[in-house]
């Protein structure tokens, strides 16, 4: 049996579910499955180098964007096979699956991705499309900008964010500029920074706020099954 270490959360999720055992080692952040009986290496920017050795996985799983390269490149000198993903928008994030759990040895396509896959396809056309702005951090303040997975989640959904054209992928700007910004609404993930009722739409008063889980709106895995009606349920539940 192939011997994987992931250090992405979603990849995690997405393996665990699919290849029960395969998984030998996963960061302190891969919090599902709940449960998950695995050797923990550290964080997604700081993995404990000398863990994954002694892991001696076959595989090491990450993500161009969530891990660094120089620790990438690390354990590839120490001779380890690391397979990066690269997702951008939703088709490349059920194409990026499927490359990594062939890499892990599934026989097919599980059916929860199939399931996933006939769920983004058989969206409806939205009735209206609204704009928004998307806080993913405060102190400082930082949404999401341009080229990101999000941002073709959130559009499927008939929801295009205001800095879908900014230079940076997450830039940094003041809850006044976004608020000047009048946009339809703001979406407020529970992740990475934990938005909550009481802690984010008091920065934006007079505007509709969703509050949304940042699994479904981040992690590319099984949530993504569920994600269209979890996503656009929360969406409309909007509060001022």
């Amino acid at each position: 049996m192939t011997r994987v270490v992931s250090l992405v959360p979603s990849l995690t999720e997405a393996v665990a579910a699919t290849l029960p055992g395969v998984l030998v080692g996963a960061t302190d952040w891969c919090v599902r499955p709940a449960g998950l009986d695995v050797t923990r290496i550290g964080g997604t920017k700081n993995p404990r180098l000398d863990r994954i050795l002694a892991l001696a996985p076959d595989l090491v799983l990450a993500n161009e964007e969530e891990n660094r390269a120089p620790d990438l490149d690390a354990l590839r000198a120490a001779g380890l096979d690391v397979l990066v993903t690269e997702v951008r928008g939703v088709p490349q994030a059920f194409a990026e699956l499927a490359r990594v759990l062939a890499a892990c040895g599934a026989p097919g396509r599980p059916r929860w991705l199939a399931k996933a896959e006939a769920a983004w396809s058989e969206l409806p056309e939205p009735a209206r499309r609204r704009t928004a702005v998307v806080p993913i951090w405060r102190r400082p303040w930082m949404v999401l900008g341009r080229d990101t997975f999000a941002d073709d989640v959130l559009a499927r959904l008939g929801v295009d964010h205001v800095h879908a054209g900014h230079p940076d992928r997450y830039p940094r700007v003041p809850p006044e500029e976004l608020r000047a910004a009048a946009p339809d609404l703001v979406v407020l993930p529970d992740e990475p920074y934990r938005f909550t009722a009481d802690d984010g739409p008091e920065a934006f008063p007079g505007l509709p706020c969703a509050l949304v889980s940042g699994r479904h709106l981040t992690w590319y895995g099984p949530s993504l099954a569920e994600a269209p009606r979890v996503l656009g349920e929360a969406l409309r539940a909007t509060r001022r």
